[in-house]
């Protein structure tokens, strides 16, 4: 049976790090899920849905639950793809300290944590899954988000516009907090005056419209929104190409309050003007 025109999404990532919230988001977007499935059983599963015009959007998750058998998945996406799947991968990754907090707040043991910590079962778990992330076609990092955040994530990556070519995250941060580990691009704005040293703008951030104003009416800043518009719309056909359509871009500032957010905001303007569509998410703000 012929499986073009399935588009199936890959669900996996780090026990902890909000599976069961992406596979609930995706079912409540039309998508047909399916959860711990053995990679094995991918085939038969998508043929036994590959009816014309009834089921065409599939994720299935598929974790370290599935013991050795996980090993075979690799093998399983190539020859998927050959035989013309659409598959993506979305891998969900989170800090150690998270996870383990997430753990011993659920009261669960970790999957491969055995007679060992939580944190010896997460080493194990990073180990086996380091080719997937490498290979993702989509990192989420999901420490700082709750899950109303990493559901409109994820709604902006896999809703059904097919209008929509390239998809953007442009996120702000503070370097202080450390760079986003699912960053594609990271933009440095600390080359610009910081805002923090002028006394009344120092209690607002980005979004107000004195900060943004002060940091956007610079030269600098200006010349730096054209071209790196520029710059992601220069790379887009070349991740298009290579089967990458997501894309996150970091901009950090010292704190990731005031150049970084208002950096952001207007780097996302010019991004949906050129036809990308964006979210834009402030991880660090409100932490100072």
């Amino acid at each position: 049976m012929s499986l073009t025109g399935i588009d199936l999404v890959l669900v996996t990532g780090m026990s902890g790090a909000g599976r069961s919230t992406a596979a609930r988001a995706l079912e409540d977007h039309g998508w047909f899920v399916v959860d711990n499935l053995p990679p094995g059983l991918l085939r038969p599963t998508l043929e036994a849905l590959a009816h014309p015009g009834e089921v065409t959007r599939v994720a299935v998750v598929i974790d370290v639950r599935g013991g050795r058998l996980f090993a075979g998945l690799p093998d399983e996406i190539q020859t998927l793809r050959t035989e013309g799947v659409q598959v993506r991968v979305l891998f969900l990754e989170a800090s150690d300290e998270v996870l383990v907090r997430r753990f011993e707040s659920n009261r669960r043991p970790h999957p491969l944590q055995g007679a060992g910590r939580v944190l010896d079962g997460l080493q194990s778990e990073r180990v086996m899954l380091a080719d997937m992330r490498g290979s993702a076609d989509l990192v989420i990092e999901t420490s700082a988000l709750n899950v109303h955040e990493l559901r409109r994530k994820l709604e902006a990556a896999f809703h059904t516009d097919d209008r929509v070519a390239l998809r953007a995250t442009v996120m702000s941060f503070g370097f202080k907090y450390g760079i986003p580990v699912d960053a594609d691009l990271v933009a440095d704005m600390r080359f610009l005056p910081n805002p923090y040293w002028i006394p009344e703008l120092r209690e607002h951030t980005g979004l107000d419209a004195d900060v943004n104003d002060f940091v956007t009416a610079l030269p600098e800043a200006r010349e730096f929104l054209d071209r790196y518009a520029e710059l992601v719309d220069m790379v887009a056909d070349g991740y298009l190409r290579e089967g990458k359509r997501y894309v996150t871009v970091a901009i950090g500032c010292t704190g990731g309050k005031h150049r970084s957010v208002a950096m952001a905001e207007n780097l996302s303007v010019r991004l949906v003007k050129s036809g990308v569509e964006t979210l834009v998410v402030h991880r660090d703000l409100g932490r100072e």
